[in-house]
């Protein structure tokens, strides 16, 4: 075999680093290029973002009762999903806020509910303090009866929420949009779900 040349083997190399930093600086235009196309935060996005950590909050509030409340097991393995899902959610939003230097509301909702605290804000679909309350002194069916009417309503709210963000015409930036999206898509398959949990409870209790 043919030896090549050192003067052939330098001009290689060099011609090879060449190349690789040619593709280097592409790519990295490319993502600069991305990275100023891509929508930046609004006011709004903050807005929502912030709204949306106290409509949560109260979900995984009352969700929490359903073992103490006796709820059949059927409701308590959604309110599971529930806590578990909007919990991991609220954990998006804080990180979204704090990364953004922008202001991170309290999460508990149960602190609103307290004596001397400042209530929460309400989003739409959010239960009123006699809805809390009602829900509160329920137990068994009448639990999961008023759970997932007042649930329902809750799962509106949200989606109101997502369509007020769109319709401004916010919730362009990344992580505000797929997260926008799949509070639309996950609440809607819920609702489809209470609906029917709950006209099998009505005609059930109509039944007896």
């Amino acid at each position: 075999m043919q030896q090549r040349s050192p003067l052939l083997r330098t001009t290689l190399a060099l011609a090879g680093m060449a190349g690789m930093a040619g593709v280097a600086c592409a790519t990295g235009a490319a993502q600069a290029r991305a990275e100023i196309r891509q929508p930046g935060y609004t006011a709004a996005d903050v807005r929502f973002m912030s709204g949306m950590i106290h409509h949560h909050a109260q979900a995984v509030l009352i969700a929490g009762w359903a073992p103490t409340h006796d709820a059949s097991p059927s409701l308590r393995a959604l309110c599971e999903r529930i806590v578990v899902g909007q919990q991991d959610e609220i954990t998006l939003m804080r990180r979204w806020l704090q990364a953004r230097h922008e202001d991170v509301p309290d999460s508990n909702t149960a602190h609103a509910m307290m004596p001397g605290m400042a209530p929460a804000p309400m989003m739409p679909g959010m239960l009123t303090a006699d809805q809390l309350a009602r829900l509160d002194r329920a137990r068994g069916p009448e639990f999961d009866r008023l759970f997932l009417t007042f649930m329902i309503q809750h799962h509106q709210g949200a989606i109101t929420m997502v369509n007020q963000l769109f319709g401004q015409g916010a919730g362009e930036q990344e992580t505000v949009f797929r997260f926008a999206a799949d509070v639309y898509a996950d609440q809607s398959t819920e609702i489809a779900r209470m609906q029917k949990m709950l006209a099998t409870l009505v005609f059930e209790g109509h039944g007896q």
